[in-house]
């Protein structure tokens, strides 16, 4: 079953009529995502004072729609990838000790 904020963000979408091609929404979430790398880049002294970062709530939230769209034009479950995506990083744990992708399964 597809996540609520998934279904509110495609609600939108369709009201709004703003469906585009997934190209263009991974493109649009690449650009967020750089708002943030920027908020948090100027707010941490880019990395000289790492305890001061900040991003704004905002725009992480157009991040998050960029990411649900994105998802809604794959029609593929979040909340399911999330779900994935959590499990594969557990078993990583599970079996090296470490979630990053360099860990041996």
């Amino acid at each position: 079953m597809t996540d609520e904020q998934q279904q509110r963000v495609a609600a939108f979408l369709d009201t709004h009529e703003l469906h585009a091609p997934p190209a263009y929404r991974l493109l649009d979430l690449a650009a967020e995502v750089g708002e943030l790398a920027a908020d948090a880049a100027k707010s941490s002294e880019y990395g000289a004072s790492p305890d001061e970062l900040d991003v704004k709530r905002d725009e992480l939230g157009d991040a998050l729609f960029c990411l649900y769209a994105l998802a809604d034009e794959l029609d593929v479950d979040a909340a399911a990838a999330l779900d994935e995506s959590v499990a594969k990083y557990e078993a990583r744990i599970d079996d090296a000790g470490a979630p990053g992708s360099d860990a041996k399964e």
